[in-house]
């Protein structure tokens, strides 16, 4: 199959198409709907069967060009961008623009065959938009209230930040009011929530954060894939006998879950059998405070993958290695 690789921009996109008989096509193109028409029509008129195309996760200007692909019958594949900056470094890259990106990229997609993306539903797509928002008001009000909490001297700019967290306070219900109906009114997003919620440490909110930020959950091979798409797997840095660095998480993954997920496995140590167990076996081995909550966060994931795949809700009676 032949290799698309792009590279996007804001505004404007590079393409690479590497073909099955060795060419190497370019060109430049604009991102919007435009561009995006004349990229099609360009890989119909170059090569006369489906692509493979690759791109980096761009935090979100990607999927309007991965789904008309999608579309149009070509294999579209979605990855971190430190897999692509890895694969340059395998190569020993040593120039950095964006005809080179689209290259690598395109290289990339010919050699490594990365996983194949599924476009969200509708459904799934406005959950996350609507998750999105409501994490960026809390982070809003949470600054407005650190600014309140100081020692703020002017009445004037009290009477101010009370006004924004209090009109924050009233669009944060308004946002989860709307997210709620909108879980309730798909069944199928209100049956994973029903599964993901039946877990003890495990509450509506966070449920929708996961429901919004990971979509499909089946679309994951096995939760140890769904742990590291969080970037909360463990990483070790030893060789020899001089590297001894402590291990850490990889952080490469997406840090809205982290955090969404830090809260509840706290909560789970206390009031989940499988979790408090877990954690007694890793305190009483002498692991650290953070280090327990780490772990407890991935077991969490565990459970929510297993939830869905089997369309079971939680058992008590389940063990770790269920």
């Amino acid at each position: 199959m032949h290799s698309l690789g792009i590279d996007i921009g804001k505004t404007t996109m590079h393409v690479c198409l590497l073909t099955n008989d060795g060419k190497t096509l370019r060109r430049k193109l604009d991102t919007n709907e435009a561009g995006r028409e004349a990229l099609i029509e360009w890989i119909e008129k170059k090569v006369d069967e489906p692509v493979h195309a690759c791109m980096e996760a761009t935090g979100g200007w990607e999927e309007a060009i991965a789904t008309l692909l999608h579309e149009n019958g070509h294999t579209v594949s979605i990855t971190n961008p430190h897999r692509i900056k890895a694969y340059g470094d395998s190569e020993g890259a040593r120039s950095k623009n964006d005809h080179a990106d689209a290259s690598l990229i395109a290289r990339f997609c010919r050699t490594q065959c990365p996983t194949q993306w599924r476009p969200p539903t509708e459904a799934e797509r406005m959950l996350t938009d609507l998750v999105r928002r409501r994490a960026d008001l809390e982070q809003m009000r949470c600054a407005e209230q650190n600014r309140l909490a100081s020692p703020v001297r002017s009445p004037i700019v009290r009477a101010s930040l009370e006004r924004s967290v209090a009109e924050l306070n009233e669009q944060i219900a308004e946002l989860t009011d709307d997210i709620r109906k909108h879980i309730e009114g798909n069944d199928e997003l209100k049956g994973r929530r029903d599964l993901i919620t039946s877990i003890p440490g495990i509450a509506d909110a966070t449920a929708e954060v996961i429901l919004g930020e990971l979509g499909d959950i089946m679309r994951f091979q096995s939760a140890r894939q769904l742990a590291a798409f969080c970037g909360i797997t463990p990483c070790e840095w030893t060789s020899g006998t001089s590297v001894r660095r402590r291990p850490a998480i990889s952080k490469r993954g997406n840090a809205r879950l982290r955090a969404a997920l830090f809260l509840p496995a706290m909560s789970a140590m206390q009031c989940n059998p499988v979790i408090h167990e877990f954690s007694e076996r890793l305190r009483n081995a002498g692991k650290t405070g953070r280090q327990i909550v780490i772990a407890a966060m991935r077991k969490l994931l565990h459970l929510v993958y297993g939830v869905i795949k089997h369309q079971t809700p939680f058992n008590p009676a389940w063990t770790l290695d269920s």
